[in-house]
């Protein structure tokens, strides 16, 4: 399998994980996915009133570094504008924050880290 293909596989399953994270703490998935010309949104929940745009880094390894470690400037700055774009979009704004979750495991592995940064990326 192609490496792009992998990190592909990977971050699709950081995704899911997360989204059944949020669930259970009582969070309702609104989107998942959401291309803009800026970059892919990868969940848009409802956190009670908040409209809350979760960015997802999962690793298998630690030879990348720290999952969360993978928001640099540029992909802070992706993610501003693809919410941008989003709420262009929408017929109405509610007040929102960015969260940032973090996966450490392997698919199907039954060690499974997730950290949860809130409002970890601001305008």
């Amino acid at each position: 399998m192609s490496t792009g293909r992998r990190k592909q596989q990977v971050g699709r399953w950081g995704e899911q994980v997360a989204a059944a994270y949020l669930e259970r703490k009582g969070w309702t998935i609104l989107e998942m996915n959401v291309r803009s010309p800026y970059g892919e949104l990868d969940i848009i929940a409802r956190d009670e009133k908040t409209t809350v745009f979760v960015e997802v880094k999962a690793r298998t390894g630690g030879g990348y570094g720290l999952p969360e470690e993978a928001i640099t400037p540029v992909k802070r700055e992706h993610i501003l504008r693809a919410i941008q774009a989003y709420w262009q979009q929408q017929a109405e704004e509610t007040p929102w924050r960015v969260d940032v979750i973090a996966i450490q495991g392997k698919p199907g592995g039954k060690d499974v880290q997730i950290e949860h940064f809130e409002n970890a990326i601001t305008a």
